[in-house]
């Protein structure tokens, strides 16, 4: 089991590695394909449209063919679309390509957080996130090394790409361990009882399953928030140059995998709902000191929001066989991350044109909402659960 969570670990870097390659190069891309830096918005949202909506129907898809082959297809897939927008002649092009890889990225997030939960402590869930982290970290140095060589920004792409199809091999070859944990897990089901389909509405009538989704989203929505709009957030209210606010949001991602190494550890004494609760709470302290009246040095508060975060999104999917038991666990993952990146990215937008109309002080009180909104869901959900 052990060599199998480090391929589960690898393949998690394979998630994280397209994830921050776009932003990097479109300074570049777009100028390349003649339009204009907003269609980057557009982009996102089909990246994150693509990805959360395979997830409704990863479930079924996990259950037929077993984790390890859904996430060697997934991978192959990901690959392909990589390579796919490295030969792209225009944006029309490269968005048919990021449809592929937004599919392939979907099925893999949930089918190994699904079997993680499964498989292993809560640890190894929040370490797995560190992972992904990992390889949203390596990406932009790849593409930043080919971004120099008068912006040949395809020769990142493909170089990603060929990462990407070294772990689909090494994926193909611990296959066998993949599909005895799968044989075994159908075993288990079928000894106790034989699981009839039920479709998206059924398990959304399973009590506790509403609220806990709308706890993940709208923690991704504070997440997404900052990802995407921290730097204008610096820039507009505290005046700093936008190479120094690239630097503060450098920091909040950098407490995110803070936290999650830290809550690793702690995972050990701690349920996955304390730490949700003790997560949230520091996060919220965070967003208060971006009211502090010290000037640009309230920027700090994005690394206590980002260690606050850290704990959050794995605690949530690792708990969900806990909360509502093992049969469906999978299909209930899957409504988790599609419903979590439709809210995330539907607060992202309606933020960004709220604060682009208005002022962008509005940030840390719609963090705040956002940080309670989580805290009341989570209550709510872990009561109706008790009764």
């Amino acid at each position: 089991m052990i060599g199998l969570l480090i391929v589960i670990y690898i393949v998690f870097i394979s998630l994280g590695l397209p994830d921050s390659m776009f932003g990097v190069s479109w300074p570049v891309l777009h100028i390349e394909f003649g339009t204009p830096e907003s269609f980057a918005s557009l982009y996102s949202v089909i990246i994150g449209f693509c990805t959360g909506g395979v997830s409704f129907i990863a479930g079924k898809l996990i259950r037929r063919f077993g984790t390890g082959k859904v996430t060697l297809f997934s991978t192959l897939l990901t690959a392909l679309g990589l390579v796919g927008i490295s030969f792209s002649p225009n944006l029309v092009v490269m968005m048919i390509f990021a449809v592929i890889m937004g599919y392939g990225a979907g099925a893999i997030d949930t089918g190994l957080n699904n079997y993680v939960s499964l498989h292993y402590k809560a640890k190894h869930m929040n370490w797995l996130h560190c992972f992904w982290g990992l390889g949203v970290t390596i990406s932009p140095v790849i593409m930043s090394a080919f971004l120099g060589e008068n912006g040949a920004w395809r020769n990142g792409y493909r170089v990603v790409a060929l990462i990407q199809f070294a772990i689909a091999m090494i994926v193909l070859a611990t296959l066998n361990k993949w599909n005895s944990n799968h044989d075994q897990d159908c075993e288990n089901r079928e000894t106790k009882k034989e699981l009839p389909e039920k479709s998206l509405f059924d398990l959304l009538r399973i009590k506790g399953v509403k609220t806990s989704i709308l706890s993940l989203g709208l923690y991704c929505g504070g997440e997404f928030l900052i990802g995407t709009w921290g730097a204008t957030y610096a820039v507009n209210v505290f005046a700093v140059a936008p190479e120094e606010a690239a630097k503060w949001v450098s920091l909040y991602y950098c407490g995110i995998m803070i936290g999650r190494i830290i809550s690793g550890f702690l995972s050990e004494k701690l349920s996955d709902n304390t730490l949700i609760k003790g997560g949230m709470t520091l996060a919220v302290a965070g967003m208060l000191l971006l009211l502090l009246p010290i000037g640009k040095y309230a920027l700090i508060g994005l690394l206590f929001i980002g260690i606050g975060y850290g704990p959050v999104f794995p605690s949530v999917l690792h708990d969900i066989h806990s909360r509502f038991g093992t049969d469906y666990s999978a299909d209930i993952t899957g409504y988790h991350m599609g419903g979590a990146y439709a809210t995330g990215f539907a607060v992202q937008l309606l933020y960004g044109f709220v604060a682009s109309a208005t002022t962008f002080t509005i940030t840390p009180f719609v963090l705040i909402v956002l940080g309670i909104g989580v805290v009341a869901a989570t209550f709510i959900t872990l009561r109706v659960l008790k009764k």
